[in-house]
């Protein structure tokens, strides 16, 4: 592995004493059960991490939802960040990026037959979606980001860890990008290292197994992300294929994401003429900031040239007003989960095990025979 891009700042090391002293208590309270955890007679699957953004929930999460909605009912209930709206809130094919948050928007966007629900408290939350008329057909709940929400003791607990970012050279926030010490790795049954470099070599995978230092009950996985065709922003039925960029294409990167790097380089890799345009996390563009989006578009002198963007910047712009430069010149780049090391097999069948030994209907019917015996 390269030298750890992980920055430290020391001088915060007193903060991060108070908040491990406040994570200790809040997990020990949940250990000695002095805190509820609920089970539910429905699968749950929880897709976190221990670090503050960036470890690629959304896509796997969507890869999940692929792997289980031809066969089951599928619901996805996220907190909804930075959304207008407040409490449990069933998604519709008419919300928007403002009621229920860019990803969980995303997510709806792109498949529109499962549920999508939004609610801070992930216990609330599933009770509704078992009990609204519309979403109690649902047979499997996928939680976004709850590995900290431990009021909900979900079936399968999956923590992602960026390879780039490793929680083992890390440190607790604020001094690190920790939201918990890596020690409460324990709870997780699956351990996914994402954004894996695909030549990845096989010394590297020892390392991080090594260091990880998993329990007997814990899976470990290792993924990448490979990008799709680009989509018109205002038509999605128009694609234009990446390999179809060439040298002389000049792209404006429009960016609001936790970690843009990857995509950059996958971008260097078909052009050298790249104006990334940086955002933080989740970022509200002001009209200024659109504008300048715009000016600088129309400043860049090239024959072949567009606008990219990321499928989550693409749900929160959908919001704004924008300008034909934009719209007509805005293209969207998807990404996908692909497992590394022969894994996806393995990985699929521990899921869909899971889910069919504990699905609503089989649980009924085993009370049903109970009752009768």
């Amino acid at each position: 592995m390269n030298e750890s891009p992980v920055r430290r700042h020391w001088s915060l090391a007193p903060l991060t004493f108070i908040y491990r002293m406040a994570t200790g208590v809040r997990n020990r309270l949940f250990d000695w059960k002095i805190l509820p955890s609920e089970e539910f007679d429905i699968p749950v699957i929880s897709v976190g991490n221990l670090t503050v953004g960036g470890t690629g929930k959304t896509p796997h999460s969507e890869y999940l939802i692929g792997l289980l909605k031809e066969k089951y009912k599928v619901a996805l209930l996220s907190r909804g960040y930075k959304r207008k709206s407040k409490g449990f809130h069933l998604a519709t094919s008419n919300s928007s990026a403002k009621e229920i948050g860019d990803e969980p928007y995303q997510i709806k966007t792109k498949y529109p037959d499962i549920h999508v629900a939004v609610d801070a408290d992930r216990r609330h939350g599933i009770h509704k979606l078992c009990k609204e008329k519309v979403s109690r057909d649902v047979e499997v709940i996928l939680l976004d980001d709850a590995f900290q929400h431990r009021y909900v003791r979900p079936g399968i607990n999956i923590v992602l860890m960026d390879y780039n970012r490793p929680i083992y050279e890390d440190a607790l926030l604020p001094t690190g990008m920790l939201r918990e010490p890596a020690s409460s790795l324990h709870r997780a049954h699956v351990i996914i290292v994402t954004k894996c470099p695909t030549d990845i070599k096989p010394i590297d995978f020892r390392i991080v197994t090594k260091n990880l230092d998993l329990r007997p009950y814990q899976r470990l996985f290792f993924t990448t992300f490979s990008y799709g065709d680009l989509r018109a922003f205002n038509a999605p039925h128009k694609q234009k294929a990446l390999s179809s960029l060439s040298g002389q294409t000049h792209i404006l990167l429009v960016t609001g994401i936790a970690s843009a790097m990857p995509l950059v380089e996958k971008l260097r890799e078909r052009t050298g003429h790249i104006i990334h345009m940086e955002y933080g996390d989740h970022h509200s563009f002001s009209q200024s900031e659109l504008k300048a989006i715009s000016n600088t578009f129309a400043s860049i002198e090239a024959e072949s040239k567009l606008i990219i963007t990321t499928e989550k910047d693409a749900a929160r712009l959908s919001t704004y007003s924008l300008d034909k430069t934009i719209t007509n010149n805005l293209y969207i780049l998807p990404i996908k989960v692909e497992f590394l090391q022969d894994q996806q097999e393995s990985f699929d069948n521990y899921i869909t095990d899971y889910v069919s030994k504990n699905s609503r209907n089989r649980i009924v019917h085993q009370k049903t025979d109970t009752h009768k015996s």
